[in-house]
């Protein structure tokens, strides 16, 4: 179990990146969403032992992480936003360095862990390629590689998809849940589609603060019989964004598909109710906070799915 209490961050400034976080997150995956700058590379960070909270206390089982950051680290896997390889070595070469700075301890010797490793992630067939000739996906994949060394009981992932194509990122949702089954994975990700599809509960944070912890299905149902889309010229978006919750306002084929939130059942004329998704009660808890009517989440078993 990995417990935060009131974790607050303040930098000179004074720049307050965290402010009061409560989590309790049990055996899976975990998701905290949020856009660039809400301070999800800072809760990472002071999770993994690399920084140090202004107050509040991290625990995993029963290791104090901020009194104690080095106990954590033989439990750790840590695949940060910015991971820097070596370009001019092989994979297997930059794999096998990592594993020796990370102090792992291998029966059969590093060569063999680091092939097993690689062959795992699936880069066997790019082991003798110098990492400079591989793809995003193929970086990101040789980093969880190091990450899941020594069999942890905590992986933390920042911001892991952020760029990769689309085959590359199933390939990884593939990975990440693979390893998600016995262990904790905690994911930090500005990306809807990463929690949709991985998460069985999430938190999402906005300047430093949570302002919602619930589950893709409840989320969901927060916004459900509420949402409507509807077409609209320019100058009827403006007119709409200032008289209606306005959620998003997408171009369809050169025309704008406006949504909006209207819990009391008025929509604007022409505009028919919809099935929400996932990124619209995002968008909605960045803008009002939690929603008012989704009901709080039920306590799941470990991996479970609600």
């Amino acid at each position: 179990m990995l417990t935060i209490k009131d974790l607050v961050k303040v930098y000179p400034g004074p720049v307050a990146a965290l402010q009061g976080v409560d989590l309790e997150i049990d055996k899976g995956m975990f998701g905290l969403l949020g856009p660039n700058g809400a301070g999800k590379s800072t809760f990472m960070k002071i999770v993994a032992g690399l920084l140090e909270p202004t107050s509040g206390t991290v625990y995993l089982d029963d290791v104090n992480i901020v009194e104690h950051p080095k106990l954590i680290w033989k439990d750790l896997g840590y695949l940060p936003q910015e991971f820097g390889f070596y370009p001019h070595l092989t994979g297997r070469a930059m794999l096998m360095y990592l594993l020796k700075m990370k102090g792992v301890q291998a029966p059969g010797g590093l060569r063999k862990l680091t092939d097993e490793l690689l062959d795992r992630v699936n880069l066997t067939f790019a082991a003798k390629r110098k990492v400079k000739g591989y793809s995003g996906g193929m970086r990101q994949r040789l980093g969880i590689a190091q990450a899941i060394a020594g069999d942890p009981k905590l992986i933390i992932v920042d911001e892991p998809t952020a760029g990769l194509d689309p085959e590359e990122r199933l390939r990884f949702y593939r990975l990440l849940a693979e390893l998600a089954e016995k262990r904790i994975v905690l994911l930090s990700t500005h990306i809807v589609e990463d929690v949709a599809v991985l998460c069985p509960r999430f938190a999402v944070i906005r300047e430093g603060e949570l302002v919602a912890q619930t589950t893709p299905s409840l989320a969901r149902q927060g916004v459900e019989g509420c949402l409507y889309e509807g077409k609209a010229t320019s100058d009827e978006l403006a007119d709409l964004q200032r008289d209606y919750n306005v959620t998003q306002a997408i171009l369809v084929e050169g025309k704008n598909r406006v949504r909006v939130y209207e819990p009391n059942g008025n929509p604007p004329s022409g505009f028919e109710l919809i099935t929400p998704t996932l990124e619209d009660a995002y968008l909605l808890m960045m803008k009002n906070g939690s929603l008012a009517n989704s009901p709080a989440p039920q306590p799941l078993e470990a991996g479970g799915v609600a």
